[in-house]
C-alpha cells in the first residue's frame, strides 16, 4: 500500500477534510496523467458480482474522467454516482497506465481512502484475489477461473 487517510463521520468538515485527503493522495500517488485523467469504476449498484461478469462485455465499468477545476468527488460526486451521499463514497480508481489504483470506501467509525501503487504487483492485492478465487465468496465459477488464470500469468511472466 502507498498511502491512506481515515476520517470520522464526527468531524464537522468531513466532506472538505474527504476532499483535500483524496487529491493530496491522488497526486502523490501519482493517479492523475499531464491531463488530469484517470479511470473511475462506478458503483454497481443492485447488481450482483454474477450480473456484473455476464453483463461486463457491454456494461463497461470503467470510465475514463478528467478531473475539472471546480470539483467536490467527496460531496456532491458522493451524494450522486460515487456513493450513498455526501461524505459516504464508495468508489475505485485505477491511473490511466494501470500504475496506481485508490479505493474509497465508508467504515464503521469513518471513511477511508488508500492508493496502492502498481496493483498488478502488490503482495496484498494478489493474496486478496488468490483468497476470492479459492473462497468463491461470489459463488461465481468463471470469477474463480478468470482470476485464476489471471493470477496463473501473473506467476510465469
Amino acid at each position: 500500500m502507498f498511502g491512506f487517510f481515515l476520517v470520522e463521520y464526527g468531524d464537522p468538515q468531513l466532506v472538505e477534510r474527504l476532499n483535500e485527503g483524496w487529491y493530496d493522495l491522488a497526486m502523490s500517488a501519482g493517479l492523475l496523467d499531464e491531463n488530469r485523467e484517470f479511470l473511475v469504476m462506478l458503483p454497481r449498484g443492485t447488481w450482483t458480482a454474477a450480473v456484473d461478469r455476464r453483463l461486463r462485455h457491454r456494461v463497461h465499468v470503467w470510465h475514463r474522467v478528467r478531473l475539472l477545476d471546480r470539483w467536490d468527488i467527496m460531496g456532491a460526486g458522493a451524494a450522486t454516482f460515487l456513493g450513498i451521499r455526501a461524505g459516504h463514497p464508495g468508489f475505485a480508481m485505477l491511473a490511466l497506465d494501470n500504475s496506481v489504483w485508490l479505493l474509497a470506501d465508508t467504515y464503521e467509525a469513518g471513511v477511508g481512502v488508500y492508493a496502492v501503487r502498481d496493483p498488478a504487483h502488490s503482495p496484498g492485492v494478489l493474496s486478496d484475489l488468490e483468497w476470492l478465487a479459492r473462497e468463491d465468496v461470489y459463488r461465481d465459477r468463471e470469477f474463480g477461473r478468470d482470476v485464476t488464470a489471471w493470477l496463473e500469468r501473473k506467476r510465469q511472466g
